[in-house]
C-alpha cells in the first residue's frame, strides 16, 4: 500500500472525507490511493495475511491502509463461509468488533459492515445491531448498526431495517441527527423499498412527518416526482 501512494490525490481525498478542523474526519491521513487500487492490493495478498498483520494495519494512521485491513478481513470471512469454517468467521467478527474505534469514516463502515457483520448475523440473534444503533459510542458504530442490515435486505428480510430506522427516529425527537446517520438510514430505507415498495410506503405514511429532511429525501429518491412531493410536504 505504501508503495502505491499518489501525492497528487491526497488533497482531494482529504477534502472529500472531511478531514478539516471540526469535520467528521478531522486529522485523518491519506496516501492518495483510490479504492480500486486498494482492492487490487487486497486481491494480491489476502491469502498470506495473518491477524497480526491485520491488527498492525487497522492501527495505521493511513486511511487506505485501514481500509485494506478491513477488505482483507471481509475476504477471509467470506472464503471461510464457503468452507464452513465458522470458527474462523467468528474470529473475523470478533476482530471487527474489537476495532470499531479504527473504523472511523463512512467508507470504512460501508465497505465492510454488511459483508461481514450483517452476513454473520443472517442466521443469528441481531440484538447487537440494535445496541450499536441505539448506544454506539460514536456515529460510526451507530452507522454500522443500520448499514449492516443491507445483508438482510438483500435476502428480502426487511423488518430489522425498519425497526432500527425507528431507533434513529426516536432520537430525532431529542437532538438533531447527524447528517451521515440521516443519509445512512434513508439509504437503507430506499433499498428496502426496492424489495417491497408497499412496505416502505406504509412506513413513510406513518413516519414521514417526523423524519429529518435529508433522511426522507434519500428514502424516497426512487419514487416518481409526484409521490416525492407528497411525502416532502409532510416533512
Amino acid at each position: 500500500m505504501l508503495s502505491r501512494r499518489d501525492e497528487s490525490q491526497v488533497a482531494g481525498l482529504m477534502r472529500f472525507f472531511k478531514t478539516g478542523p471540526g469535520q467528521y474526519g478531522e486529522g485523518d491521513k491519506f496516501l492518495g490511493i483510490k479504492v480500486p487500487v486498494t482492492r487490487a492490493v487486497v486481491k494480491e495478498c489476502w491469502k498470506e495475511v495473518s491477524f497480526e498483520n491485520l491488527q498492525e494495519c487497522i492501527l495505521s494512521p493511513w486511511h487506505e491502509v485501514r481500509l485494506a485491513s478491513l477488505l482483507c478481513l471481509v475476504e477471509i470471512f467470506s472464503r471461510a463461509g464457503k468452507k464452513k469454517q465458522e470458527d474462523l468467521q467468528k474470529r473475523c467478527v470478533d476482530f471487527y468488533l474489537a476495532n470499531t474505534d479504527r473504523i472511523n469514516n463512512w467508507d470504512l463502515v460501508d465497505l465492510s459492515c454488511y459483508s461481514l457483520l450483517g452476513e454473520w448475523l443472517l442466521d443469528k440473534d441481531r440484538t447487537l445491531l440494535y445496541e450499536l444503533a441505539r448506544n454506539g459510542k460514536n456515529i460510526w458504530e451507530r452507522r454500522i448498526g443500520i448499514v449492516s442490515t443491507m445483508a438482510f435486505v438483500r435476502k428480502n428480510q426487511l423488518s430489522d431495517t425498519y425497526s432500527i430506522a425507528d431507533i434513529f427516529l426516536e432520537d430525532c425527537d431529542k437532538v438533531p441527527l447527524h447528517d451521515l446517520l440521516q443519509k445512512a438510514v434513508g439509504w437503507l430505507l430506499r433499498e428496502a423499498g426496492k424489495k417491497d415498495e408497499a412496505s416502505l410506503r406504509m412506513f413513510l405514511d406513518k413516519r414521514a412527518s417526523k423524519m429529518p429532511r435529508t433522511m426522507l429525501r434519500y428514502a424516497i429518491e426512487k419514487f416518481p416526482e409526484s409521490v416525492r412531493r407528497i411525502y416532502l410536504s409532510k416533512s
